[in-house]
């Protein structure tokens, strides 16, 4: 029997439910409000000095730790339904009645389907022992990775196919993530018994897991770290891959590409890409929702006395704009059909805006026909009405 099994086995005589002051029925509600009253009255931070309250403080946290937790408590009450059962364990197990011909190991290994015994069941249960060196890391998602890219007007809004070079966060090539030497052993964690995490204090009659420092959570350690990642087990990926960008993307939009972040641990999934789309302005053209905008430069004798303007699109064609006589500066005609496409196959409308150049120079001819439209309207003030009473 090992040290680490002996322990296990201390821990089969203590009774939890009496360290806590509760009865072997009681609720998690109660379990809790007794574990948080003795922890209080208990604890090292209240009491320096006294060794009796901080071995109690240690008794009722580690009694907590098993029957707070649901799963623990479960494991826990059949182990001791057995011990009880047996009279006792053989082997020089603490017990009653010595319980000859009985041995321990054989009733767990027979209730677990021939699995490892008294070491597994208790290692299961308490986070250390042999079975901890038998049991896989789960799964674990990769991380999800973000990056940016800039794409022109013309492709957010037909769409694009883009290639990205990645530098990602990955388990270390040479140690597999490990963070042992390549062609050394490991051992199980001393500082955690192979559990990966330890119970730290957290101030008052709270205390909560934290992942173990001296292995990272891995539950091993190696005596010789890999000398790529120093120990770490983690290394930097560099990849390309190729994203699509569906059509109609907006500047700023957060593209989701699954299973393209940083990959997986013990045959976890990758995590996802995000892509965080830029879009390079037009030189014409802007956009609105799902329409196009277009500042169109008219002359003020266009307005006045109306016109048809060639006005481009997007494509290329131009189209034909109907300005009617009297048309104020400003205005904006609805071109349909020619804006960006819309989710539902669709196209959105261009939106052509009018707006007055006023020449910096003029020649003879043109000044003088400009002197004769203020000459022709003189007699009609535009601004009277910003001098009418009561404005």
């Amino acid at each position: 029997m090992s040290a680490t099994d002996g322990m296990r086995a201390d821990w089969a005589t203590k009774d939890f439910y009496a360290e806590l002051g509760v009865k072997k029925d009681a609720t998690a509600d109660e379990i809790k409000k007794a574990y948080r009253k003795l922890a209080r009255a208990n604890h090292p931070d209240s009491h320096p000095g006294d060794t009796a309250k901080h071995d109690k403080f240690k008794a009722v946290a580690e009694a907590y730790d098993v029957v707070g937790d649901a799963e623990k408590r479960a494991k826990y009450d059949e182990m001791r339904s057995l011990y009880g059962s047996s009279g006792g364990m053989r082997g020089g197990f603490p017990g009653s009645g010595g319980g000859a011909g009985f041995d321990l190991n054989d009733l767990l290994r027979e209730r677990a389907g021939g699995g490892g015994g008294f070491g597994d069941m208790f290692g299961d249960l308490f986070g250390g022992g042999r079975g901890r060196t038998q049991q896989q890391r789960r799964p674990q998602r990769g991380a999800d990775v973000e990056t940016t890219a800039t794409i022109s007007f013309t492709d957010a809004l037909d769409g694009v196919t883009i290639s990205l070079r990645l530098t990602s966060d990955a388990p270390c090539p040479d140690c597999s993530g490990t963070g042992g030497k390549p062609g050394t052993r490991p051992h199980i964690c001393p500082e955690c018994e192979g559990a990966g995490y330890v119970v730290a204090s957290v101030g008052g009659a709270f205390s909560m897991n934290e992942t173990c420092p001296a292995c990272g959570g891995r539950q091993l350690v190696y005596d010789e770290p890999c000398p790529t990642c120093h120990g770490s087990g983690r290394g930097m990926s560099a990849r390309s891959i190729q994203a699509r960008i569906p059509a109609g993307v907006k500047d700023g939009q957060r593209i989701r590409v699954r299973g393209k972040g940083a990959a997986g641990e013990n045959g976890g999934p990758a995590g996802d890409l995000f892509v965080i789309v830029k879009v390079s302005p037009h030189r014409l053209f802007g956009r609105k929702g799902d329409n196009l905008t277009l500042d169109v430069p008219v002359s003020f004798d266009e307005l006045a006395l109306g016109a048809e303007i060639k006005v481009p699109t997007l494509s290329g064609a131009a189209v034909t704009l109907k300005v009617p006589a009297g048309t104020p500066n400003g205005r904006t005609f609805r071109v349909r059909g020619r804006g960006a496409k819309k989710a539902d196959g669709t196209t959105g409308d261009l939106l052509a805006t009018v707006e007055v150049q006023v020449p910096a120079v003029l020649d003879e001819p043109a000044r003088e026909a400009v002197q004769a439209y203020r000459d022709a309207t003189a007699g009609k003030p535009l601004r009277a009405n910003l001098f009418e009473a009561g404005a």
